[in-house]
């Protein structure tokens, strides 16, 4: 596979949120995009959600190139993907029709072009960075080292997950933690507030800076992470054994959780929440840009 071929058209095969976040994040990067979805009012929805969507972007700053002009739309798939360098599919989570899906895009699409799979519980939002990159069983290193350059070139942080696994890296992350958050509400540790609190205004702030490995590192003092795990690893691995380790939800919980969740909101909409949110995302994105990390080869001179 050749590694150089410029990326220019991009097909996008499923306009459903994913599939928009994508066609937004694309256009805004000024490349060419093409999109095609069997169902009703499709471009109508798509070409709604990137307008609603351009003013974020644009917040976070367009490339030169970045027009939603750029768009086109087909309800003919093969047509889509004729000619595309990259591929992003954000069909239905249903393995049979992800299957066949594949297959005919696999067919109708030139050999050196990218074919890339959305997968995820939770739908995405075009401004987390985040981005994991997984093979299938035959896909080659070339292939997965190929998608990673893409997408680190249009501001991504994709991570290479070396093996598959349930809830891939963000989702499993998150999952982990919102059980321990529901663990503490269920045992009357906090009730839902606190508990959003103690996240967003504790470990939340600083995981916004650096990860968490690197967070121990600074913990650990002079002595860095090697101090962490001879004196504080012991007391963590105590913390651990302490833990909800429940794989249903508990009882009553749910509606514990519900009535909270409302309470909190304090009759703020679903949308007056997340534009508070994207709000502040944004000005933690510009930061987080304007302290970039050094980058790669800085490091190992």
């Amino acid at each position: 596979m050749c590694l150089d071929k410029p990326v220019r058209r991009i097909a996008i095969v499923g306009t459903g949120v994913i599939g928009a976040s994508w066609a937004a994040e694309f256009l805004a990067r000024g490349f060419d995009v093409i999109a095609t979805d069997p169902a009703p009012n499709a471009e109508a929805n798509l070409r709604k959600y990137i307008d609603s969507a351009w003013p974020a972007l644009a917040a976070m700053g367009l490339s030169p190139k970045g027009s939603r002009d750029r768009l086109s739309f087909t309800v003919d798939m093969k047509k889509a993907v004729s000619d595309a360098d990259l591929v992003q599919e954000n069909g239905p989570e249903r393995p049979d029709f992800k299957i066949k899906l594949f297959a005919d895009i696999d067919a109708a699409t030139p050999t050196d072009s990218i074919i890339a799979s959305s997968s995820s519980g939770i739908t995405m939002s075009v401004m987390i960075p985040l981005l994991g990159v997984v093979g299938g069983a035959k896909t080659s290193p070339e292939a997965v080292q190929r998608a990673i350059v893409f997408y680190a070139s249009i501001g991504k942080k994709p991570i290479h997950l070396r093996k598959e696994v349930v809830g891939h890296v963000a989702n499993r992350l998150q999952a982990a933690i919102y059980r321990e958050v529901v663990n503490l509400i269920h045992l009357g540790v906090l009730d839902v507030a606190d508990a959003d609190t103690a996240v967003c205004w504790g470990p939340g702030l600083r995981w916004g800076v650096m990860g968490p490995n690197m967070l121990f590192h600074l913990g650990g003092g002079s002595g860095g992470i090697q101090h962490f795990m001879e004196h504080l690893s012991g007391p963590v691995a105590t913390w651990w054994k302490d833990l909800g380790s429940f794989t249903e939800w508990p009882l009553e919980t749910k509606q514990t959780i519900i009535d909270g969740v409302l309470k909190e909101a304090g009759g703020r909409t679903v949308d007056q929440l997340a534009e508070m949110r994207d709000e502040v995302l944004l000005g933690l994105l510009r930061l987080r840009v304007k302290h970039a990390e050094v980058p790669t080869a800085a490091k190992a001179s």
